[in-house]
């Protein structure tokens, strides 16, 4: 009786780990998280970009060869057409007098076998979310840091003006 419910429990955390939107909590403010995340997503192809709510979507974007390219030595057929999108949202909230800012990114993969079968939604790997979200922690300990040096700089005039 408990191994069978050791197996079944293996079901399930590939369920929750295949709805799972990769997210990570940064401790900053609302508008430096933002600043950064707008840095991050200026390559793409923005539709929506409202900062009052917290969200980037991108259009949909064209992969069809990075799909085709990714599978050439795998043994599924090529790809007719495939495309993506991005969401990205941003929520701030405070803890005692700190405040946090989370991101979350969600990356939708479409792909077109043939005309007859229209557009399926397939699993992603996360990758694309995950570096995204590498390269929003980077921006802001980048900002940090400059803000660190400002500081000091400031602080080194102050005196010397003294």
């Amino acid at each position: 009786m408990f191994f069978g419910s050791c197996t079944s429990y293996d079901k399930y955390v590939h369920l929750s780990e295949d709805l799972e939107i990769p997210s990570q909590i940064y401790p900053t403010n609302f508008n430096q998280t933002w600043s950064a995340v707008v840095g991050v997503m200026k390559k793409y192809d923005i539709e929506l970009q409202n900062q009052e709510t917290g969200v980037i979507k991108t259009r949909w974007m064209d992969n069809t060869s990075e799909m085709n390219f990714s599978d050439s030595f795998g043994s599924a057929d090529k790809i007719k057409a495939a495309r993506y999108k991005i969401l990205v949202n941003v929520n701030e909230s405070e803890r005692g007098s700190k405040q946090y800012t989370k991101v979350s990114i969600y990356k939708r993969q479409l792909v077109e076998q043939d005309f007859l079968h229209g557009w399926k939604e397939v699993k992603r790997n996360r990758s694309v979310e995950k570096i995204l979200l590498y390269r929003i922690s980077r921006l802001i300990k980048i900002d940090n840091y400059l803000q660190k040096i400002q500081e000091k700089r400031e602080k080194e005039q102050l005196e010397q003006a003294l």
